[in-house]
């Protein structure tokens, strides 16, 4: 554990006048000592012996050095020592990163078991499960190019979208990845952050090398091009797995546009790697990334600071411990008497930790051991009691902490809960007056685009949703019996559809997302 001393500093420095009588009292103790050693000028040594309470202990520790240690150490940690700024889950240092998955039919050959698409989809799983908490977002293209979700922090929301991906989702053939480049262009201006674009692809399209020359002058935007196939191709597999024939009956052939490749990264000005069985090419694109993200970033936004005393709760107990030995006598009169007065909280964990850490130390260790529920009943500060709360799932709890506060961190956690229960428009404010606040706020920026778009499509599907008529049904009458009456069943609502499609079918979603979009682009003038 490094210790930055130029940024050593007490959060609570009123706690430290508690040294003073930490080191007044050997001092005291041994003053009264040399007071009863002046008896000697007057006493006879063998009359001494017998006069003095104290006897002859030899033995340089005494219980009042003891209760001297335990004073100053329980005000070095009650005070808050602290050198490392705490950095909450969506203010890490991990590079910002855009994948972009080449779904042309080239994709489906199989040189690649099972597929080039699927091993490539395997690999990026892995790579999402690796980067917990990181920013990463999804772009797909072939022909043309279409954002599936902006950097979000989501990863089973990410990869649920990631594993619907297929060749047959954009209708429109090509490798476009000039395309690409410039939608990650315009994620990167919205975050206002430097991230890193890697195109997963197994070609180029070499009639746009001239045109992406140029196009990243003035970005924050770093590309990496990710080869996926072997120069020996692989026949094409169809929705069914079974090779596609040609028009003459013989197997497509999956073409790897080695040379293409080569250009597209030289074009770019972007390291070229390929798809490995280990996770050599996963630490090659991170490293690439957060090298870039270092390189290009601004300065870090203000934090809070870590409260290290809680690891001097070891030490102080086992002075207390040592206090525990036979022929040892100590007044702990006051001791007991000023823990009777302390207020007893049954959220903290015992009285002995009550004595040695405060109510927020006590959260802190138990956050910092992922025990959030136990965190967010230990802690009174609201900012800490609602990431606690908000990493527990308890986001009641997590909305009543964050809006006794009226900071930028706890808008962005408003927002974030919002966004979670589909409340895209109360997001959508709350990631907007965080950004009042702290107009620089990256996260805030990326989870707004987030929002606005999920918000869209929210929008876009409801309208496109097919109005759900009323069944009309029929009940047999039987002679003599009732009388036929027509029943009728509850609408569903759009909403509900809606969601339901979502979640049961990102592939459907993102197909009729994606036609949509280009029949947009295609009639505009």
């Amino acid at each position: 554990m490094d210790i930055d001393l130029q940024a050593f500093h007490f959060l609570r420095p009123a706690w430290l006048w508690l040294l003073v009588p930490g080191v007044l009292l050997p001092w005291i103790w041994r003053h009264r000592r040399q007071q009863l050693r002046s008896w000697s000028n007057n006493i006879a040594p063998h009359l001494l012996a017998h006069l003095r309470l104290d006897g002859e202990d030899q033995h340089r520790l005494r219980p009042v050095h003891l209760a001297s240690a335990l004073l100053i150490l329980g005000a070095v940690a009650v005070a808050g020592p602290t050198w490392e700024q705490d950095r909450p889950a969506f203010l890490d240092n991990r590079a910002p990163l855009i994948l972009a998955l080449d779904l042309s039919s080239s994709m489906d050959a199989s040189d690649i078991a099972p597929t080039r698409l699927e091993a490539a989809k395997h690999k990026l799983h892995s790579l999402i499960q690796r980067r917990q908490g990181a920013a990463t977002g999804l772009i797909a293209y072939a022909g043309s190019a279409h954002l599936v979700l902006p950097p979000t922090r989501d990863p089973a929301l990410l990869d649920g979208f990631l594993q619907a991906l297929s060749s047959t989702l954009i209708q429109k053939p090509g490798k476009n990845a000039l395309a690409v480049v410039e939608q990650a262009k315009t994620l990167v201006a919205a975050e206002g952050t430097p991230a890193t674009v890697v195109l997963v692809s197994d070609g180029a399209d070499k009639s746009q090398l001239s045109q992406l020359d140029k196009v990243l002058d003035g970005s924050r935007l770093q590309v990496l091009v990710l080869a996926v196939g072997n120069t020996d191709g692989g026949m094409i597999k169809g929705a069914d797995g079974q090779p596609l024939i040609d028009s003459q009956g013989r197997p497509q052939l999956g073409r790897f546009d080695k040379d293409g490749l080569k250009q597209l990264a030289s074009a770019l000005d972007a390291p070229l790697g390929s798809l490995t069985l280990n996770d050599d090419d996963l630490d090659w694109i991170e490293a690439h990334a957060q090298q870039h993200f270092e390189s290009a970033n601004q300065d870090n936004q203000p934090l809070h600071w870590k409260d290290a005393g809680y690891w001097l709760c070891w030490p102080l107990l086992l002075i207390a411990f040592l206090c525990i030995r036979r022929g040892w006598s100590l007044n702990w009169s006051a001791c007991l008497l000023l823990g009777l007065l302390l207020p007893v909280d049954d959220a903290r964990a015992n009285a002995l930790v009550d004595a040695f850490m405060t109510p927020d130390q006590q959260g802190r260790w138990a956050f910092e051991h992922q025990h959030y529920p136990a965190a967010a009943a230990h802690f009174t500060d609201p900012y800490w009691k609602g990431i606690a709360a908000y990493n527990a799932a308890d986001y009641d709890l997590a909305l009543a902490s964050f809006a006794q506060l009226d900071t930028a961190q706890a808008y962005f956690y408003l927002g974030n809960i919002y966004t979670r229960r589909f409340k895209f428009d109360q997001a959508i404010a709350a990631y907007t007056q965080a950004l009042k606040l702290q107009p620089d706020f990256a996260e805030a920026k990326a989870n707004l685009a987030l929002a606005q778009a999920l918000a869209k499509d929210y929008d876009s599907a409801q309208d496109n949703t097919p109005e759900v008529k009323p069944d009309k049904v029929v009940f047999d009458k039987p002679a003599g019996k009732g009388k036929s009456k027509p029943v009728e069943k509850a609408q569903a609502g759009s909403d509900e559809l809606w969601l339901q499609n979502l979640t049961t079918s990102p592939a459907d979603f993102l197909r009729r997302k994606f036609s949509l979009q280009d029949q947009t682009v295609q009639g505009a003038p």
